[in-house]
């Protein structure tokens, strides 16, 4: 058969107009979703796992991470709409419930269970007690923050008094702690990893103890959002902990080598090994959250916590600011 050229022509614009309207529905189909989270952490790995792995996309979710240094900063952008979803303390939206907001955040999905903070000790001679901090200079972190409060609750725990037995500095801003350190500030520091193991290979010091292990379970790092996005876009938040919840699963039973490889385009700069070590400490403590539900005893950790810091104004209960009904929808099917 000859084709015609009116033909050949009818073809070429019925093409066009197939493609123009399958990308239309893409678009349509394609919730986009950014998510702002406090800090960009090892700490974080499962949230960037459903990044790299797809699962977010699995679920038709578009989804894009901005780094916003702080809490207070990360909560500020979720309050002006910057963000759609916030990946911070559980702690923020305590405070912005304190204030009487007329739209609470609302926390729907845990990802880390513990603190993330490690004790960094300079001397590395002889082995550790905490009595050792006694009259010491601790570079500590922002106040009522969770790391400085899950921080002062393990030295309380020992018989050591922030406030009265040791010099405590937090006027610091988070992002220049490791800096502080590395420059001769402070005998001890709270760190966060991969900088513990960075400074460990450096001979900076070592790690003695792990506040997160010091401290319990409790809701470290949560998803919330305001409760009027969870009004408009409860399918959006359902699909979004779906996607989570799998790569929780993912992080759970695979190797710290495996995740940090898949981790890795997150993290440029940082040597395999320091990541390899780093996602190890980690796994080994618990930290990972195996599931996005935030259980009543991690919950009243958190207040108990927060209540020794003199941070709590009166204990809150939970379901006031946490909606387990997406962790529960996709943990009931698996």
């Amino acid at each position: 058969m000859k084709y015609t050229p009116w033909f050949v022509r009818g073809i070429v614009i019925l093409l066009i107009i197939i493609v123009a309207l399958t990308s239309c529905n893409k678009e349509e189909n394609e919730a986009r979703i950014t998510i702002g989270e406090v800090t960009r952490s090892v700490f974080y790995a499962p949230e960037y796992v459903a990044v790299a792995q797809g699962f977010f996309e699995e679920q038709g979710l578009e989804v894009g991470i901005q780094t916003t240094a702080g809490g207070d900063k990360t909560m500020a952008a979720l309050l002006a709409g910057s963000v759609d979803i916030a990946l911070v303390g559980a702690e923020t939206s305590i405070y912005v419930y304190q204030q009487g907001a007329e739209d609470p955040v609302i926390n729907f999905a845990q990802l880390t269970q513990t603190d993330g903070t490690f004790l960094f000790a300079r001397n590395t001679e002889g082995s550790f007690d905490w009595e050792q901090l006694r009259n010491s200079t601790f570079l500590g972190q922002r106040k009522g923050g969770m790391p400085q409060m899950a921080g002062e609750f393990a030295l309380n725990k020992h018989g050591i008094d922030p406030q009265s037995d040791l010099e405590l500095i937090q006027n610091v801003d988070f992002a220049n702690i490791a800096s502080a350190f590395a420059s001769g500030t402070g005998d001890y520091v709270q760190l966060f990893e991969p900088q513990a193991s960075i400074f460990e290979q450096e001979d900076r010091g070592k790690v003695v103890a792990s506040f997160g292990t010091e401290s319990g379970r409790l809701p470290y790092t949560v998803f919330m959002t305001k409760q009027s996005y969870l009004n408009d876009n409860k399918d959006i938040v359902q699909k979004f902990t779906n996607g989570l919840h799998k790569a929780q699963a993912w992080v759970d039973s695979h190797s710290a080598e495996e995740i940090a490889e898949v981790i890795s385009p997150f993290f440029k700069d940082i040597d395999s090994a320091i990541l390899i070590s780093s996602v190890n400490r980690y796994k080994e403590q618990g930290s990972y959250a195996t599931d996005p539900i935030i259980d009543e005893e991690e919950w009243n950790n958190l207040l108990d916590v927060m209540s020794a810091a003199g941070e709590l104004k009166e204990r809150v209960d939970l379901n006031a600011i946490v909606d387990n009904a997406y962790a529960e929808e996709v943990t009931k099917s698996k």
